[in-house]
């Protein structure tokens, strides 16, 4: 039996290949949206892609598989999946690009803190009930973009905008957060 710390530290467990092969995805689904012009295809990948987010954070609770590479490597697979698919859909839906920059930002700010964080701490943390809303929101508005190829414009910059208060409201939460670990006045990473 594994001691926690070299549980930790583990590299090739079967939640990090998931997240491996995620990212093996990406260039397919961008060659199948603006290549192929298969934007049900383009769902279907992206919906095995989801499947395999949820079975690699399964696998790691359930299994006892949570690794800091997992931790890291997971939320790296969602984000350059997400920037993908916004970048591929701000060529027919030009609003999307709120989103997609804000999440630039959002990702950038966060991770820099995270690492003084981390730093810090010497705890690496996961998702928070915030993120996991932000994230499930925009690969729903990814989604319906993906199947409703023809949607109204009111809807889908309704839901685009929905999508960036969201991501403003929980860019902000990782924030402060982070900013009251770093200056002291809370001592342990949020839980999640």
């Amino acid at each position: 039996m594994h001691s926690d710390k070299e549980a930790e530290n583990r590299i090739i467990t079967i939640p990090n290949l998931l997240s491996a092969f995620r990212l093996v995805l990406i260039p397919v689904f961008i060659w199948t949206y603006c290549v192929r012009k298969e934007y049900l295809t383009t769902a279907g990948l992206l919906f095995l892609s989801g499947l395999t987010d949820l079975a690699d954070g399964y696998i790691a609770r359930r299994f006892h598989m949570v690794s800091n590479l997992g931790k890291m490597l997971d939320p790296v697979a969602d984000k350059l999946t997400q920037a993908a698919m916004l970048v591929c859909l701000v060529t027919r839906f030009p609003m999307i690009v709120f989103p997609l920059a804000l999440l630039a930002v959002k990702e950038a700010s966060v991770g820099l803190t995270s690492i003084l964080v981390i730093r810090k701490s010497g705890k690496v943390t996961g998702a928070v009930w915030h993120g996991k809303v932000t994230t499930a929101l925009l690969y729903l508005t990814i989604l319906v973009h993906l199947l409703w190829p023809h949607i109204p414009a009111a809807v889908s910059n309704g839901l685009i905008m929905l999508c960036v208060v969201v991501m403003l409201v929980s860019w902000s939460l990782y924030i402060r957060h982070n900013y009251r670990v770093l200056s002291g006045k809370e001592t342990s990473p949020e839980k999640h």
